[in-house]
């Protein structure tokens, strides 16, 4: 092989590793939530899949989701999911097999501001649904009890 074709392989396998890499960077993280922090800045909260198991983040650290975690908040502070509601899906991430997580946007006829909702899908249950600043605080305060 020449010096030019080896380098076209090389761009063409580096193109393709790029696009690889960011298709599943934006299905393996998503931000949940945002708050001020306890200097006033901005603070983001994101859900991750990282060797298979949940993560959450927020101010530069991540702590690791229990397992089963999610489905029980979800089924704590939830509801059944209501499939006619007019909704703006914002994200979605896949947890594994049969399970999805979507990070949807829903603006009722009597409100000003549009609310942001985790929408939790599996083969097992039923579809479940609860505000996302309310499963990000669950989340973060197990994620944060569990690992000191």
């Amino acid at each position: 092989m020449s010096y030019t074709g080896a380098k076209a392989t090389l761009f063409a396998f580096l193109a393709v590793r790029f696009l690889v890499y960011d298709e599943r960077a934006s299905r393996r993280m998503f931000k949940i939530h945002e708050f001020s922090s306890a200097t006033g800045e901005l603070c983001s909260v994101c859900l991750r899949v990282r060797e298979g198991r949940l993560e959450i983040t927020a101010d530069g650290s991540s702590w690791s989701v229990p397992a089963g975690a999610l489905r029980a908040v979800l089924a704590r502070f939830g509801a059944p999911f209501d499939a006619d509601a007019r909704i703006s899906e914002i994200a979605r991430l896949d947890l594994g097999e049969h399970e999805t997580l979507r990070h949807v946007r829903h603006l009722a006829g009597y409100d000003v501001i549009a609310r942001d909702y985790l929408v939790y899908e599996s083969s097992e249950s039923e579809v479940l649904c609860a505000l996302a600043a309310t499963v990000s605080a669950a989340l973060l305060h197990l994620g944060r009890a569990t690992h000191g």
